[in-house]
Order: C-alpha cells, then structure tokens, then sequence
C-alpha cells in the first residue's frame, strides 16, 4: 500500500463559477484517487459523474434572517457534517479541497474535525462570507486575485490565479468555430454566464438592429431560464441556451457583453476577450462590482451598473467600440495581462505541497 495514490475530496457545487476551476484542478491530479462531493439537483449532477465518484449531501445556506426555516437549515447542516465526517473516514481521505459556497462549510468542518488539510479556492476580488469565516480555518487559501488578501487578514493566503477548462488553453487554440459567421463581421458574445441573465437579453434584445445596421452579428447565450428565447430572429443572430466551445467563440469575438462572475472574467481575460461587465446587481455583497472593477481599472472592460444602463446607452458604447480597432486592441492586450493561463497547475502544485507535506 505505500504507492496507494492519494485520495482528494473535491467540494464544488452549484454553478460553473464554482465547478469548472476544480474540474480543471481534478484534471492536474492524474496521479490522485479524487471523489466528488455536491449537492442534488445542481450542475454537478450532470458534469462530474461522468469523471468522479460524486457524493450529494442535503445543504442549504442561510439567506435570511433568523427563523423556523433557518433552525431547518442547522439541523441539515448538522446532519451534513456528520455525513462528510463518515464519507472522509469510509473512504480514506487525506485531505478537502473547496471552491466555497454553502458545500464549503460542512466539508471544511468535517475535514478539520478529523484533522485532515482543507485548500480553499476564492475566484472573487471580494471574498465571501463563507471564505472570510473558514478561511483562517484551512491549511491554504488560493486566491484568484491578489486583492481578496485584504478581506482574509488571517488566512494562509497564495495567490494563483483561477483555473479555466482544458479547452481554454494550447490544446484548444485552434479549435474551429462551428458557427455560420462571415470571416470579416464585428462579432458581439452575450453571456450570462452558466445561470444566464434574464434582464441583460431584455436589454441586448432591445439594442440589437443598430449593431445589425453596423454589419455585426451576435451570438446571444440566454441559458434556459429566459421566458423570451426564440422572440428575435434575424440572420444576423444566432441564439442558443449555452454554446459548448466557449474559448473559440470568446477568441473570435470583437466583444463580449456579460456578467462579471469571476469564472466569466477569467475565461475573458485568457481568451483577451475586450468586454462590457454588467455585475450581477443580487449578488452577494455586490461582489461581482469588486471583480469588474479590476477589469476596468486594467482597461480591459466598461462597467455599466444594471440599473443605470439603458438600450440608447448599450447601443452607443458597442458602436464606438465597434468602430475604434486600436482602442479593442488595447483592451484585449489589457484582459491579456490579468489573466493566469498556468493558474491551474499552480493550484495542483499547492494541492500537492499542502496534501505531501
């Protein structure tokens, strides 16, 4: 048993912004026994089973105030501590690795408790509440931009950037893009990232025929929630829920509208993608204002606050985009230098210093 390989529990549920950094962290641990620990009915239920052992627990998190409903919450967080405390002692376990969220608190508990080493991954500029509490707690925590190490004064804190899927990278340059748009047409992404936006397609739909008359077509990426879907239709835009080969279709862009989720941001800034952000205005803490503000102050992207963008104001900003090269040019040199492309190999390296030790 001496060259047994090491077995990792991987964390991660929800949304991309939370699978696909520790999908690409499994992807650098060929040589680890990794299993999988998510929550029912999320996206992990439908990507990590085809690679990794998953494991679902009954979480929820606190979103409101004290009540009945939050003593429910306590007694499934309660049970869902014990639950991770027998997979990590049935299985083997030598260590936790988390990409946060409501999953990461009973998985670092549970770690902790049986004195087992927890990295913790934060993509965002603003750490949440759940990295700010559990954060000093963990053996390291990987931060995806060196301004979160202010919110985590006690924490061990390195930053690596975060990871994108495999597709991002060498091996997926020169992957074609298999969409029917002429060579020369200014090209506009819109994406909301793995949720969608509801509120940002109203808009985009609204400001579309002016970037048509411009000979621009879009690529809209709705997700499946959107009432609206297959409402517009032009041969000059193309609609889909969600687009597979995100990486071809962000290289080939002239510009993105999107979100600024920090999973978003990351897979702009590799592909130096030039953006307009528009932060998630419910988001936690507004943290997705923390993360764009990075971008804009780098000029790799506009920020428009949702709620004072409207459909004469969008329409302008991507015509005068649209209409100065150098100044898209500069933008994507701006995304270019933020972003991390070996975050991922830099993150297993941690994983393994931390685990080996």
């Amino acid at each position: 048993m001496a060259n047994a390989p090491i077995k990792l529990l991987i964390a991660a549920s929800g949304t991309g912004g939370h699978l696909f950094p520790a999908i690409a962290l499994a992807e650098k641990l060929p040589d680890y026994e990794i299993e999988w620990l998510g929550v029912p009915n999320r996206l992990e239920t439908q990507l990590v089973p085809k690679q990794y052992l998953l494991h679902t627990i009954a979480v929820e998190g606190f979103q409101q105030g004290f009540g009945l409903s939050s003593l429910r919450i306590l007694g499934k967080l309660v049970s869902s501590i014990l639950e991770v405390r027998r997979i990590l002692k049935q299985g083997n376990f030598q260590g936790m690795f988390t990409t946060g969220g409501y999953i990461a608190g009973p998985a670092v508990i549970a770690a902790r408790s049986l004195g087992l080493p927890v990295v913790f991954h934060e993509s965002n500029a603003l750490p949440g509440k759940v990295t700010r509490f559990f954060g000093p707690w963990c053996s390291a925590v990987a931060l995806g931009f060196i301004e979160a190490t202010k919110y985590l004064p006690r924490a061990k804190n390195v930053c690596v950037g975060t990871p994108v899927r495999s597709q991002f990278l060498d091996a997926g340059i020169n992957t074609p893009l298999d969409l029917p748009i002429p060579d020369n047409a200014p090209l506009i992404v819109v994406f909301g990232g793995s949720q969608g936006a509801v509120a940002v397609n109203k808009l985009v739909r609204q400001s579309t025929q002016a970037w048509f008359d411009a000979g621009a077509y879009v690529v809209h990426l709705t997700g499946d929630r959107d009432p609206e879907a297959d409402n517009l239709k032009h041969p000059q835009y193309i609609e889909l829920p969600f687009y597979d080969n995100m990486a071809a279709l962000l290289r080939r862009a002239s510009l993105a509208i999107s979100r600024s989720g920090a999973g978003s941001l990351t897979e702009l800034a590799v592909c130096g993608t030039p953006a307009i952000l528009i932060p998630y205005p419910f988001a936690a803490e507004d943290h997705q204002s923390y993360n764009a503000d990075i971008f804009t102050k780098a000029g790799a992207a506009l920020t428009f606050q949702q709620s004072e963008l409207t459909v004469e104001i969008l329409q302008a900003q991507v015509l005068n985009l649209l209409r100065s090269p150098d100044e898209l040019a500069k933008m994507a040199e701006k995304a270019k230098a933020i972003a991390v492309p070996d975050s991922a190999e830099k993150l297993a390296s941690l994983v393994r210093e931390v685990l080996e030790m």
